[in-house]
């Protein structure tokens, strides 16, 4: 089993837990290693991620666990930029690009934050064509490496958050699986992992990890990468289920899991 995580959450963002109550349970565990990966700053949405003032104390409390736990762990500090956040104020170890927003004209708009918000921007916006919507979606999902300079991409399809049993939209849809195939295309050429991400599983929401397992074997037949992440935003999540994922990647056909940083 794989005992390294690199998409954890802190009460520093919108996890539960401190990042100290994090590593002791990361060496509870036996973990590795333990990448922390706060949210990173958007002025427009203040509601998920790390302030201004909470990204720099970040950076400082997991400097001083890293020294703390060094000869338990190997801690990393890392962010998980959004693409339409400001570059980081720090350093980080590295970073995790991700999506969380579809725009609209002006109008930037999140697409994970429930069901019924989900929908409404759907209606709203789109005219009720999800498949419009995945579009726009994916098209910021395939810059989002050269946006962010990402070393590892985010929760690929998390616009299936609420889709599970294809109640809103079919991913087998001719649109829909053009739009995410051609921002894996353009993703594959920078040679970094996608995530296998294990949070909408965790929480209830779905039944398979992001991406599903279409567009992980689509991933694989093209020579890509990845990566198990728990996305986890409590310390009972870190390396959830990943034995299972573990095996299923290996059975799509990748050799290779482990984060090469």
């Amino acid at each position: 089993m794989i005992l390294e995580d690199f998409h954890i959450h802190t009460n520093l963002c919108d996890g539960i837990d401190s990042p100290e109550d994090m590593v002791l349970e990361a060496i509870k565990l036996k973990m590795t290693r333990l990448g922390f990966s706060g949210h990173s700053y958007t002025d427009f949405d203040a509601s998920f991620c790390m302030s201004q003032e909470n990204t720099l104390k970040y950076a400082d409390e997991i400097k001083t666990l890293k020294e703390k736990y060094k000869d338990k762990i190997e801690i990393l500090c890392g962010i998980e930029q959004d693409y339409f956040s400001k570059a980081p104020t720090f350093s980080p170890d590295y970073v995790i690009g991700s999506v969380h927003y579809v725009k609209s004209g002006d109008n930037i708009l999140s697409i994970d934050e429930s069901e019924e918000s989900f929908r409404q921007i759907a209606k709203d916006f789109y005219d009720g064509d999800y498949y419009a919507m995945a579009e726009d979606y994916f098209s910021l999902v395939g810059d989002v490496v050269r946006k962010t300079n990402a070393d590892i991409i985010g929760h690929f399809d998390i616009i299936t958050k609420f889709n599970e049993g294809n109640k809103l939209f079919d991913t087998q849809n001719p649109r829909y699986v053009k739009a995410a195939t051609d921002a894996i295309d353009k993703l594959l050429p920078f040679g970094i992992p996608f995530e296998i991400n294990m949070g909408a599983v965790a929480r209830g929401y779905k039944t398979e990890p992001y991406p599903e397992r279409s567009l992980l074997s689509y991933i694989q037949s093209r020579g890509g990468k990845v990566i198990l992440s728990s996305d986890s935003h409590s310390k009972e999540g870190l390396c959830f289920e990943f034995e299972k994922y573990e095996k299923m990647a290996l059975d799509v056909g990748f050799d290779e899991i482990k984060f090469k940083k």
